[in-house]
Order: structure tokens, then C-alpha cells, then sequence
């Protein structure tokens, strides 16, 4: 290999880097799409995932402003070069695009584009994307003409091999954050089912006494027809109340999240589910919180419901109290309650974890820190702390 790629691996080790990092998909596929121009020196670079029905489930680009992007119009179909790369698997360079059989032209406001260089991102036979990239960065005069050094500025060979050595190392990337992505929602669709089942119970507890009370009025309603009226205005409102719960049930247990409400919302409503569905109070409150990154929010969520459910479910605590507050750039969280309380050493001792090794293990995967606070008959208090981003 020539000395150009041999200096660009550097800056394949910045992008590969760049690209772990990240945990969403929406985010990998930025940072593949603006790491691919920035290492071929690229001027404009986009990522098209394929949907199965012809065109893009998703389509990131680089290099175009958002005015410009909109001008451009709809998403583009399957077609042409697009078409060739997602079914073949093959890279494709050429010196200009607009001279190949296959291109069919572009929309009014799309950019003139002229040298291009393709590169599908593949999993085994599976085609997770394709990337592509048009004009090679060269140096404008002050009219902004492109000069081109002799031969031209089309994309070289050694580009193709850093750009198909980027595409392998995206294509785990972009498999991990799927994977991480759906292991959230089975997570997510796992404690809305522990909700649900919580609610449940707070329903069945409201029929039950709703029945029992109407069973008293039947038998009333002969020999003391005045207690007869109490009971079935008892029964009323046990009926509305079983009501409202079934309502607040359908509302709450929405398919939601951090994605669309924030952290903050998310934990204030599941808090309410959890304060109806318990005989213990349970409270909650947030003081200067900003936007966390998504796995700093993440980790905080899944702490507090595990400290939720440690306190509702063991402690027998009649207050439980949840709180969430900005500190520096960052955030902490606190779940007291004045329950029976533990040992943390003790349970260490005995084999028994409450949760706390998960909760230690998200804190820590965050560079955040956790600590319990809790002694026999002295109820419990967790605290997560985390950095901003």
C-alpha cells in the first residue's frame, strides 16, 4: 500500500473511536457519515438505510445545510447507482457520476455533483446501509471554481480501502446500537407490564371492596333501608374510583418514553402509577434539570425504578419520596423511603443484592457513582450521581 492510506489510518483509529461511542442509531449514523467525509476529504457524504418497500427508512447526510436539505425535497427511491450498491454489495468509484448509464438525474435543488464513491455497510449478507460520497476536496480559487490537480480530483484507490475499512467497523457499530436500541424497548415494554400488573392489583382491590359493599346494600335494603342508601352511595364511589383508575391505565401506560417525553416527565408519570397502585405515599420532585445525553438518562431511569421497587415491595415503608435535581453539569438522583431499612453489609454477606449490583454497574457505566444509606428500622436512601455530557 502507498503511503496515502498508511497516513490515513490515524484517522480511521479517530473514526472508529468516534463511532463506539455512540449508543443510538440515529447518532452512529451521523458520526459514520461525518467521519467518512472528514477522512476522505469528501464534500458532501450521506447513508441511506433501506427500507422493504423501494426506498429509505432513514437517510443522513453531511455537507448540505438543513435550508438546502429541505429544498432537495422527498427521500430518494432505490435506483440507479443506489439500487446497484444495495443489491450487488459492491463498491463503486467513478470519476463522474453523471456520465454513468444508470444515473437518472436529480432534483432541481440537489447540489451538482460530479467524482463518486460508494460503499455498502454490510452484516454477513445482510445490507445494513450504503454509504456514499461526491466531490473530492480540493483547493477553490476565490470564486469558489473548483482546481483540480492534473488527472483530476475523482476518489482514489486507497481511498476505496480506508473508506471499505470505515464501512466494516460501522457495520458493528450500527449492529451494536440496534441491539442496545432493542434491548431498551424489551426493557421499557418489561417494567410497563410490571406497572400494568400493579395496577392491576390497585383495580381488583377497588371491584372487590366495590362488590363486597354491594352485597352489604342488598342485604340492607329490606330491614334498614337509611344504612342500604349509605352502602350504595359507597358503591358509587368505589365505582368511580375504579373508573379513574382504569383511565389513568390506558393514559399512562402509553407506549412512551425518554425519546419523546424526557426523563424527568417519564419518572413524574411512572411515579403517579406507582402512588395509586401502593398504600405507601410516593412522591416526586425535580429542581433545575436540563437534557442529559440518552445513556446518562437511561441509567437514572432504570436506578430509580429498581429503588422503587426495592422500597414498595420490601421495606414496608408508608413514604416514599423520589427526587431529581441538576448538580454542576450534571445530575442526581435520591429515592428515600422510612422503611424497615437493611444492612447493605449484611445482605453482601448473605448473597442477596436488592438490585444493587445492577444499580452500581448502570452508575458506573455512566461515570456516574452510587450510594446506599440505610440501616435497620432506619428506612432507606439511594443516591445516583452522573456527569453531564
Amino acid at each position: 500500500m502507498s503511503q496515502g492510506p498508511r497516513s490515513g489510518l490515524p484517522a480511521v483509529s479517530t473514526a472508529i473511536l468516534a463511532m463506539s461511542r455512540h449508543l443510538e442509531v440515529r447518532d452512529v449514523l451521523k458520526t459514520i457519515v461525518v467521519s467518512a467525509r472528514e477522512l476522505l476529504g469528501a464534500r458532501y457524504a450521506a447513508l441511506g438505510v433501506p427500507d422493504d418497500h423501494g426506498g429509505f427508512a432513514q437517510f443522513v447526510v453531511d455537507g448540505i445545510s438543513e435550508e438546502e436539505w429541505k429544498a432537495i425535497g422527498p427521500l430518494p427511491r432505490q435506483h440507479g447507482i443506489l439500487a446497484a450498491m444495495l443489491q450487488e454489495k459492491t463498491p463503486q468509484r467513478l470519476p463522474d457520476v453523471r456520465e454513468d448509464p444508470r444515473f437518472g438525474g436529480w432534483p432541481d435543488a440537489h447540489p451538482d455533483m460530479s467524482d463518486f464513491i460508494g460503499m455498502p455497510i454490510a452484516d454477513g449478507d445482510e445490507n445494513l446501509g450504503v454509504l456514499f460520497l461526491a466531490n473530492k476536496a480540493d483547493k477553490a480559487d476565490e470564486e469558489g471554481t473548483r482546481k483540480c490537480p492534473p488527472g483530476g480530483c475523482a476518489f482514489t484507490e486507497e481511498d476505496e480501502e480506508l473508506l471499505s475499512v470505515l464501512a466494516q467497523h460501522a457495520a458493528i457499530a450500527l449492529t451494536n446500537a440496534r441491539l442496545y436500541e432493542r434491548s431498551r424497548e424489551l426493557t421499557i415494554a418489561g417494567e410497563r407490564a410490571r406497572l400494568a400488573h400493579e395496577l392491576h392489583d390497585a383495580v381488583a382491590q377497588k371491584l372487590f371492596s366495590l362488590r363486597l359493599t354491594a352485597q352489604a346494600a342488598t342485604a340492607l335494603v329490606d330491614r334498614d333501608p337509611v344504612r342500604a342508601k349509605d352502602e350504595l352511595q359507597q358503591v358509587a364511589r368505589l365505582a368511580a374510583e375504579a373508573t379513574d383508575e382504569l383511565r389513568a391505565a390506558v393514559v399512562e401506560l402509553r407506549p412512551a418514553g425518554l425519546d419523546e417525553d424526557g426523563l424527568v416527565a417519564t419518572l413524574r408519570t411512572q411515579v403517579k402509577v406507582l402512588d395509586r397502585a401502593h398504600a405507601a405515599h410516593v412522591s416526586f420532585a425535580s429542581h433545575g434539570m436540563r437534557a442529559l445525553p440518552a445513556a446518562q438518562e437511561e441509567a437514572l431511569l432504570r436506578v430509580a425504578q429498581e429503588a422503587l421497587h426495592n422500597a414498595l415491595r420490601h421495606s414496608g415503608a408508608e413514604h416514599v419520596d423520589v427526587t431529581l435535581a441538576r448538580r454542576g453539569q450534571g445530575a442526581v438522583l435520591r429515592v428515600a423511603d422510612d422503611g424497615s431499612g437493611f444492612d447493605p453489609s449484611a445482605v453482601r454477606r448473605a448473597g442477596r443484592h436488592l438490585g444493587l449490583v445492577s444499580m452500581r454497574d448502570r452508575a458506573n457505566g455512566v461515570g456516574g457513582r452510587l450510594n446506599v444509606d440505610s440501616e435497620p428500622g432506619e428506612g432507606t436512601a439511594i443516591e445516583m450521581e452522573v456527569p453531564g455530557g
